[in-house]
């Protein structure tokens, strides 16, 4: 019976991975050509509730066309793969969980402000891009002026958060596999096992503190714990978001991944997002490092609550 969940969850996850990218593939349809006395222009046609729908791409290139017919190949791809997991996960009589209407609103109310919250995120991370260009990222996935790296990282940002708002995955519990899977998502394309625990020293810009390595059975039974506390949903998510960030679980991508990783929690408790706005970043980052030398007596928890909790 454990094994069967496990595997499981391990389904679910893999499900909401490939759902997510479907998601960010800029264009869904099978690519046309369309030609009148002005030129060549590119559509994809898609069937939409029964009718076929042809949206305009841009002007005819062949690089374009051969990157939608990729598109189109990937797409065809990740829904196999979409269905093979489904029929697996009615083998093993799965079903899915019903939420309540209160996280559905949550999860309705983060998807509403994914743009403003990878912005926000990619501001702290010091992704060097504008609001508009964060937006046509996240819509087009690519954008002129923009190195390829930020791209990525936006792109990451994107496919962790659609991840978290999966149905199955919100109403999996918050704990140490969904953050590895969260740090996956947002290291892809920097390490090749960035979901793996950190094995190496790392040092943090700007502070004199030096995470000492972390073990994987304390790492589980302390995100355990927290969870366990007996406090608000927004102290239990600012927590976990702190303890991720100061223990630097993973080679990179520790502040993303955390962020994240507590906003899983707290959707799931229906109890809106947690977020580091833009003009907050700076104080945020004093009153961090003072988290991490031991000098904070509960200002950034009172900080976050007022400044980066964003409910409902």
């Amino acid at each position: 019976m454990n094994y069967e969940y496990m595997e499981i969850q391990e389904l679910l996850q893999q499900r909401a991975d490939l759902q997510a990218r479907l998601k960010l593939l800029p264009y869904d349809g099978t690519p046309e050509i369309k030609e009148n006395s002005s030129g060549k222009y590119l559509y994809v046609r898609k069937r939409v509730a029964g009718k076929l729908t042809s949206t305009y791409v841009d002007v005819f290139s062949d690089d374009l066309y051969a990157a939608l017919l990729r598109y189109t190949k990937d797409a065809r791809e990740l829904r196999k793969g979409v269905r093979k997991i489904e029929k697996r996960l009615a083998e093993l009589g799965y079903a899915t969980e019903e939420l309540s209407d209160k996280v559905i609103l949550n999860v309705d109310f983060a998807r509403a402000n994914m743009k403003a919250n990878i912005y926000d995120q990619a501001v702290l991370e010091g992704v060097a891009t504008s609001f508009p260009q964060t937006e046509d990222i996240i819509e087009n996935g690519r954008v002129n002026g923009v190195s390829a790296n930020d791209v990525q990282k936006i792109l990451n940002l994107k496919h962790a958060w659609e991840f978290i708002m999966d149905r199955d995955v919100i109403a999996t519990k918050t704990d140490y596999y969904i953050l590895c899977h969260i740090a996956k998502l947002v290291n892809e394309g920097f390490y090749a096992e960035g979901g793996r625990i950190r094995g190496v020293p790392v040092t943090i810009g700007g502070t004199s503190y030096v995470p000492p390595l972390p073990i994987e059975l304390d790492v589980k039974e302390r995100i355990a714990a927290i969870v366990a506390e007996d406090a608000e949903p927004v102290e239990t998510a600012i927590r976990l978001c702190l303890y991720c960030m100061k223990t630097q679980i993973f080679n990179d991508g520790n502040k993303r991944a955390a962020v994240i990783f507590a906003n899983h929690y707290l959707i799931g408790k229906a109890a809106g997002l947690l977020v580091i706005p833009e003009k907050d970043v700076p104080e945020f980052k004093r009153l961090l490092v003072a988290y991490y030398e031991d000098r904070d007596t509960g200002e950034i928890v009172e900080f976050m609550k007022d400044k980066c909790w964003r409910k409902i």
